[in-house]
């Protein structure tokens, strides 16, 4: 960039005239003084104030009698580069946004999240076929290679012998059918291992990278604790199976229903909070990313939508719980009663809802707490509650949405909401109805975590990024 200063020609052929070549202009002074006083009185009619660059322009060299008009360059300030990301905000909050975990990061953890999702399934299935309880040891390396022989396998299988669930449950097994349920839970624990190394290892090469926020970073160093803390709860939960006093009683249901529900928490926990952290990565990353926040912050604009936002939290929160109320549904095989809906038994609500409290029902009583968690057909009740709340509420959280202008993915996310309730509690019920098969079972156990995830998915896409 440059700012002409036009001179007059006849100051120009004057000054020619009165300043030879062989001359310098020092020489000159009275007639240099006319010259800058020419120049400056016509600088000063075009609002030019600088009398250095007046005097530079009489000291350039004259190249001909008739001199076009001279250019004299400025200096300007170099444009300031700006991050596209910083255009969020300003001050230290820009600095912040501005740096963001690469995209990669993102599709990492959604890629986690995939496979915790497949091993909930896993889970499933391998307690639905009273897997969980064939391999009696915990061996972190060891335990990695399967038998091979004729001879290793029978080592195993006279270990599972030794334990009530062959002596209870399964004392006609074969050694073929017992290889089947060695597998499954064999394979569950290998997909264990290697979801921990899946996380660990590239976790370790990005933040070396410099890939992640510090936040990030600190985020999936929890994560690597509770992956490593799930495996120490799934194995006190087959110790829980394992014990000696099972052999006396009347009833044997495998694990421990406490162990059971900790173990599937947890491992809810961790796929939560890998999902949302993939979706929170990918979305600041992405280009898109004002244009989305702008029009989250105009939703919140809408009288009452603030509180629409909220519900989304309570809703994703009551999934949770209705999930883990399934766990001791689970742990105590309670599906296998009560295979009615909606009424168990003469009412709604069952005859021994309170049986292991009642003293007139029971030799030694329990406190109500934990009727409420042992007690079979309490168990049960309390899940059909959970459950049809949590189908009543997401039904109407979808038909207060309909007054407020959402978010296009806002908008998808509630829809699906609804049309994975629907299949859930559609699920839940055959499930009941047809004595607990494997299949349905196993689709009903995978759909609350498919619930749970398009509830955060509603969740994400009203969240408002930083200012």
């Amino acid at each position: 960039m440059s700012l002409r200063l036009p001179i007059q020609a006849g100051s120009l052929l004057r000054m020619r005239a009165a300043f030879p070549a062989s001359r310098s202009i020092q020489q000159w002074a009275p007639l240099r003084t006319q010259s800058l006083s020419a120049v400056l009185s016509y600088s000063a009619s075009r609002n030019l104030t600088s009398r250095a660059n007046a005097r530079r322009s009489l000291q350039a060299p004259i190249a001909s009698p008739i001199w076009p008009q001279p250019v004299v360059r400025m200096p300007m300030p170099k444009p300031v580069a700006v991050a596209p990301s910083a255009a969020f905000s300003s001050g230290p909050a820009a600095e912040e946004v501005a740096h963001t975990s690469k995209a990669i990061v993102g599709w990492w953890y959604l890629y986690c999240a995939a496979l915790v999702f497949a091993i909930v399934a896993v889970g499933g299935v391998t307690r639905l076929t009273e897997s969980g309880l064939s391999i009696t040891e915990w061996n972190l390396i060891k335990g990695m290679k399967p038998p091979t022989t004729e001879e290793e396998w029978m080592v195993e299988f006279d270990k599972y012998k030794k334990f009530p669930e062959y002596t209870l449950l399964n004392h006609n097994i074969t050694l073929s059918e017992f290889k089947f349920i060695f597998y499954m839970e064999w394979g569950h624990r290998m997909l264990g291992r290697f979801i921990g190394l899946s996380f660990i290892l590239p976790g370790l090469y990005f933040a070396a990278r410099g890939y992640m926020t510090p936040a990030i970073a600190k985020r999936s160093f929890v994560v690597a604790c509770l992956i490593g803390c799930q495996g120490v709860l799934g194995w006190y939960m087959v110790k829980s199976g394992l014990r000696e006093e099972l052999f006396e009683s009347k009833q044997f249901h495998g694990v421990s229903q406490y162990w059971l529900a900790a173990h599937l928490g947890s491992a809810f926990i961790i796929y939560s909070t890998m999902l949302l952290t993939g979706l929170e990565i990918l979305r600041t990353s992405s280009k898109g990313a004002r244009l989305l926040s702008e029009q989250v912050v105009a939703a919140f604009r809408q009288p009452g939508f603030r509180v629409f936002a909220m519900s989304t939290h309570n809703i994703a929160a009551l999934v949770l719980l209705t999930a883990f109320s399934g766990a001791f549904v689970a742990g105590l095989d309670a599906g296998l009663i009560y295979n009615e809906f909606p009424y168990m038994g003469d009412g709604l609500v069952p005859s021994d809802m309170w049986a292991l409290s009642d003293p007139s029902k029971a030799e030694k009583p329990i406190p109500w707490w934990r009727n409420l968690l042992e007690n079979h057909a309490a168990v049960q009740f309390n899940h059909r509650v959970l459950a049809m709340t949590t189908a009543t509420a997401v039904t109407a959280l979808w038909v207060v949405s309909r007054k407020f202008t959402l978010p296009r993915s806002s908008r998808m996310a509630m829809n699906a909401l609804l049309g994975v309730t629907a299949l859930q509690v559609s699920l839940g019920i055959s499930t009941l109805l047809y004595l607990v098969p494997v299949p349905l079972a196993a689709a009903h156990q995978s759909g609350s975590l498919l619930l749970l995830s398009t509830s955060l998915w509603l969740l994400h896409t009203l969240r408002v990024l930083p200012k």
